[in-house]
């Protein structure tokens, strides 16, 4: 029984890791698309033998983060990045601190290999995010 147990702990994280992956595909098509486009369009962008509900899934997931926007369409609806490449790239830092046990190693050692001038925009952003948050 112990060997299945270990099994079911495994699947979660690869479909999880999987499953940022094509988030990360997704975001990068929709923000190369020109203006909203339909998981139609996404779906044949990513390419690969992707199914169109899995497309759907995904698109649907991003919007449930605040990471990508929708609006009605005729009968289905048309899909857009809610972020610039700084909101992307934020969102693949949290996708890898996701997919990691023990965050504050991660974070600890990210800290540790900044310039001094990073240190110190860090340092007034959370300085920052804590005054807003006492407001």
């Amino acid at each position: 029984m112990k060997h299945h147990d270990e099994h079911e702990q495994r699947q979660p994280r690869l479909r999880r890791r999987a499953q940022g992956e094509l988030e990360q595909q997704v975001l990068a098509a929709l923000h190369a698309a020109p203006e909203p486009v339909s998981a139609a369009w996404v779906q044949e962008r990513i390419g690969g033998d992707l199914a169109y509900t899995t497309v759907m899934t995904i698109l649907t997931r991003l919007l449930a983060k605040d990471v990508v926007t929708r609006e009605r369409a005729g009968r289905s609806f048309a899909w857009s990045s809610a972020s610039d490449e700084a909101g992307l790239a934020a969102f693949r830092m949290r996708k890898v601190l996701d997919g990691e046990s023990d965050r504050e190693a991660v974070l600890a050692s990210f800290v540790t290999t900044l310039t001094p001038d990073d240190e110190q925009l860090l340092r007034d952003l959370l300085g920052r995010a804590d005054a807003e948050a006492d407001d």
